[in-house]
């Protein structure tokens, strides 16, 4: 039923949709929310590529430069600072830079500080552990346009990726050298930052002689692992294209190949964010590839998202695995799963009970979940 609801002692029109006044509005809001949420990454995108992190941390990690500070640094004059000054209004405003106000240098006058947050000193690209190559890639034109073709994979199916781009990922990076170094950079960057967890509390790399990294990318992950323990001897495991852009690593040797044919043989195999790019079926020939190339001793050490099951939270688990790790952001876990849809065929963010299936159907049917200090977590799995 249509016509005048009564809220507050006022009056507004309904047609009986929205139960109150309030709920109209604030869905009204969150909806604009939802159609300008890209405005966010790419206003950091264009703070990442002016370098104004890194030229605020130059000064040091709680230092202040003001807009004119920061223009003055910029590698060309600035016509239009206002354009500047409002980006850096809106980030504030997100928690992506802090903002001080105070007394300018004449009488009465005031100007504003920009500092940074726990947020923009993962943006500094100077430093070692960064985000920068992350952002740079995801906020590509071309990571970017699968997820403009949502609605067509829904009605139509295909890859999003493929679909936008007229090639899967892999066969892309392998023709495109730019965009295959903008690829291995950011997952060089992601390496960086769950090595220095895994290797701060996983102690499975003792007693190991060889380890071949599947995917290993240009090597900086097995690179960190033979650095934190010399005796093992590292294999850099993956396509040919990729390899082929490795620099030389002490103790590591770069192979090229394909992991659904053959792996190098080792004491154990290690696959980081490798198994989510794939869909289940798949996951279980590269598991097959890796039980045939270790030993019965050997084992396999995944470092990989474990999905909180949404049908049950926390509860005893009697093949050694998680009890409801904390999540940063649990919501954090559905965007990567959606990034697979945009950029992978098939492949998933999956819960414990998924990683068994597979584990199981692959040859390995004992595991254990490790928790680590990053978003994702160590899943040591052991032949059947």
């Amino acid at each position: 039923m249509s016509g005048l609801a009564m809220n507050n002692g006022g009056e507004f029109y309904s047609d009986g949709f929205f139960e109150s006044e309030e709920e109209e509005l604030l869905g009204q809001a969150d909806a604009w929310k939802s159609t300008f949420a890209f405005v966010e990454s790419l206003a950091v995108k264009c703070v990442v590529l002016l370098g104004i992190p890194d030229m605020i941390a130059r000064e040091g990690p709680r230092a202040t430069l003001s807009l004119n500070e920061i223009v003055a640094m910029l590698p060309t004059e600035s016509p239009d600072a206002t354009c500047l000054l409002r980006i850096m209004r809106f980030l504030v405003a997100k928690g992506v830079f802090r903002a001080t106000v105070v007394k300018g240098a004449e009488a009465g006058a005031c100007e504003t500080r920009y500092g940074l947050t726990p947020t923009s000193k993962w943006l500094v690209k100077e430093r070692e552990l960064s985000m920068v190559p992350m952002v740079l890639m995801q906020s590509d034109e071309r990571t970017m346009a699968p997820w403009h073709r949502f609605n067509e994979c829904v009605l139509d199916g295909g890859v999003a990726f493929e679909r936008a781009n007229g090639a899967d990922i892999w066969s892309y990076a392998s023709a495109n050298p730019d965009f295959n170094h903008l690829f291995n950079n950011a997952m060089a960057c992601n390496a960086r930052i769950v090595m220095k967890a895994l290797l701060s509390k996983y102690r499975g790399f003792d007693g190991l002689t060889s380890l071949v990294d599947i995917g290993g990318g240009t090597g900086t992950a097995i690179a960190e692992i033979v650095r934190a323990y010399p005796s093992i001897r590292g294999i850099n495991y993956d396509l040919p294209h990729v390899v082929a852009t490795a620099h030389h690593l002490p103790g590591v040797e770069h192979m090229g190949g394909d992991m659904f044919e053959t792996v190098p043989p080792a004491d154990a195999i290690f696959m980081k964010w490798i198994m989510h790019d794939w869909g289940d079926e798949d996951c279980i020939k590269i598991l097959k590839s890796c039980r045939k190339a270790i030993p019965e001793t050997g084992k396999l050490i995944i470092v990989d998202v474990v999905a909180l099951d949404s049908n049950r939270r926390g509860g005893d688990n009697s093949n050694g695995g998680q009890k409801g790790k904390p999540v940063l952001d649990p919501n954090l876990v559905l965007v990567f799963d959606l990034v697979m849809v945009a950029h992978c065929s098939g492949g998933k963010e999956r819960t414990e009970e998924e990683w068994k299936k597979i584990l199981v159907e692959g040859g390995f049917g004992r595991y254990k979940i490790i928790t680590i200090p990053d978003f994702q977590s160590v899943i040591e799995a052991f032949p059947s």
